[in-house]
């Protein structure tokens, strides 16, 4: 395989070879840092091409009460200014936007989803959950979510990690027993997608309920996401978090077309890009936890 490192604020060109059958071919990005001083940013979402939310995570599993000081955040694209929009919850992971403008996220220590709605009022949308950790909302504004409260482990050893979605009042389990389903994203027609780190793997599930393999042999699949006409796939690769593509870290951001099935790497050497999201405009961003940054990665027109 053959792989250009990142450097911040450069144009990235990678060439690479697949040996899952999907061919992966050159395109262009520039990369650039947006935000940066961030401590362990973690989920990360995008409303339009202008507003990011993220989260912080520098005290996992830790409250306000007891010094924690984990907080989900909102920066509008070119200001350079973060505002925090809630501080003191144990761990909120992963986010989601629903098309009213409504912002999800799971609180994975709490067995929580909290939600803030668009005038800032936050409250419970679920509870008594086991450990949620990817979030997506669907067109129809039903929330999908992963539980993990045994990672790595599947249901053949014992294990009940689930893909579920919920209407806020009644819980449905799509799927049960993978090993680590871990983030997710839901399409416009219904198909669910996620990650399944230690399975190495990314599963879909139809709209009419088959649950099936999308792309394996992966490297520690993690962040998922999909861009807005639903035809392009992101996801990242982090099998060597905190290691930089200059000592040797393998950690990717890629892209898979879902209609060609091509899959194209648009960041190789980022030392942990822990999750991913896609702007209308298509400009990628991803959050690097152990760098304290976000990353926009722009297409260069002409580059595929």
């Amino acid at each position: 395989m053959k792989c250009a490192s990142r450097f911040f604020g450069l144009t990235a060109a990678v060439i690479v070879s697949c040996g899952t059958g999907s061919r992966l071919y050159a395109e262009e990005y520039r990369t650039a840092v947006v935000v940066s001083g961030l401590n362990r940013p973690t989920g990360i979402a995008v409303q339009g091409s202008e507003i990011l939310y993220f989260t912080r995570l520098p005290t996992p599993g830790v409250p306000g009460s007891a010094g924690g000081t984990n907080t989900v955040d909102r920066t509008v694209l070119g200001t350079g200014e973060v505002e925090t929009l809630t501080m003191g919850e144990p761990e909120p992971t992963n986010l989601a936007i629903g098309q009213d403008g409504t912002l999800y996220w799971t609180c994975k220590s709490a067995n929580v989803i909290l939600e803030r709605s668009r005038s800032g009022e936050v409250s419970l949308f679920l509870g008594e959950l086991s450990r949620p950790s990817g979030i997506s909302v669907g067109r129809d504004g039903d929330v999908y979510f992963t539980q993990l409260p045994t990672p790595g482990v599947s249901g053949m050893m014992g294990g009940t990690n689930t893909v579920s979605v919920s209407d806020g009042t009644t819980i449905e389990t799509l799927t049960m027993g993978e090993p680590e389903p871990t983030d997710i994203a839901v399409a416009k027609d219904g198909t669910v997608y996620w990650t399944c780190k230690t399975a190495n793997v990314i599963l879909q599930r139809s709209p009419e309920g088959v649950v099936s393999l999308l792309l394996g042999g992966l490297d520690q699949p993690v962040g998922i996401a999909l861009d807005h006409r639903n035809e392009k796939l992101y996801f990242t690769e982090v099998p060597t978090p905190g290691v930089p593509g200059s000592l040797g870290g393998r950690n990717k951001v890629n892209e898979l077309n879902l209609v060609t099935m091509t899959r194209t790497v648009v960041d190789f050497g980022d030392p942990e890009p822990t999750d991913v999201a896609v702007a209308r405009n298509g400009h990628v961003y991803w959050t690097c936890s152990s760098a304290g940054v976000i990353v926009e990665a722009t297409p260069i027109a002409g580059g595929k």
